[in-house]
């Protein structure tokens, strides 16, 4: 049997500081049967002339600028390949990358998403993402446990199906998508090994400029699969379990800019039952402030202790 074309799609918007090894790392994929295509989405640096230097083994294809998801999609209309891979402009892959998941994933035949865990780059030091396999497909979302865009490999119908990425989405952007690949139906197989890295540079990222936003975002996408499992009985203590500790984390996370807020969306997942200490974000010392002195309390001492 032939070996599936796999696309490799790049969205691209002024990252001609990594574009250029960003797109070698496509071309080098040992998978033999691939296309890479560049979506230049409006840049107003050297972006485009950098993806023009790859003369006919890239394909370019120019538009306004409308947004990553947009350009993906662009990029998802034009794939010819059985497979789609997704790479940020600013990230890259390893030879391997997608020959080792399809050898790890038994060539997709019994898969629409192959997810791994990916390579997170920060300051030249590399640390693989927390994938834990072991607590099930949807504790494993609720969780942020799903990779980022990199580290999947996507059946090109089976996302097409979906309606491919939804363009107005403000972050949590392939969080978003893989809630609705999960709620519907799509096969999910995880192989285990990283090759896909993800560089940790800017704060100006979507995950990271607006803290809030990912709180409030996150916060409702968890809300939407908790009311769909429920409907269907699916809803179980380990979920409620790992969504009480995310929303935890994320009420810790929001204490540092805005307390007032922090304590608000505290007592507000609490009386739902969605807080639960558990992890790094609740050492001992923590616990014994939060225990004694409540939330709020616990976010001041927390403070002086950083300061």
């Amino acid at each position: 049997m032939s070996a599936p074309t796999v696309s490799i799609a790049i969205p691209c918007f002024n990252t001609e500081r990594w574009l250029a090894g960003c797109v070698e790392s496509a071309l080098a994929q040992t998978w033999p049967e691939k296309e890479v295509i560049v979506v230049d989405d409006g840049s107003a640096d050297r972006s485009p002339e950098i993806a023009r230097g790859f003369g006919d083994r890239v394909r370019l294809i120019a538009s306004a600028n409308r947004g990553a998801n947009t350009a993906r999609n662009t990029a998802l209309a034009h794939a010819s390949g059985e497979w789609i891979q997704f790479l940020d402009a600013d990230d890259y892959l390893e030879p391997q990358k997608i020959e080792r998941q399809f050898a790890e994933a038994e060539n997709g035949e019994n898969a629409d998403v192959i997810y791994s865990p990916v390579w997170i780059e920060d300051a030249g030091q590399r640390t693989p993402s927390d994938t834990s396999p072991e607590l099930g497909i949807y504790s494993q979302w609720i969780a942020w446990r799903i990779p980022q865009t990199g580290g999947a490999l996507w059946r090109r119908s089976a996302l097409a199906a979906l309606g491919g990425w939804k363009e107005d989405q403000p972050c949590c952007q392939e969080h978003e998508l893989y809630l609705r690949a999960l709620k519907a139906g799509l096969r999910f197989v995880f192989a285990p090994t990283p090759h896909a890295v993800y560089r940790v540079w800017s704060e100006d990222t979507l995950s990271r400029k607006d803290p809030r936003r990912v709180v409030q975002v996150r916060s409702a996408l968890i809300d939407d699969l908790r009311e769909w499992l429920a409907a269907r009985e699916l809803w179980t203590a380990q979920h409620q379990h790992v969504a009480g500790r995310a929303c935890f984390e994320m009420a810790r996370t929001l204490a540092k800019f805005d307390p007032d807020a922090a304590a608000a969306y505290h007592a507000q997942r609490k009386a739902r039952g969605l807080i639960a200490l558990a992890g790094p974000a609740a050492p001992l010392a923590y616990r014994a402030g939060y225990h004694a002195l409540g939330f709020r309390a616990a976010e001041k001492l927390a403070a002086l202790t950083r300061s």
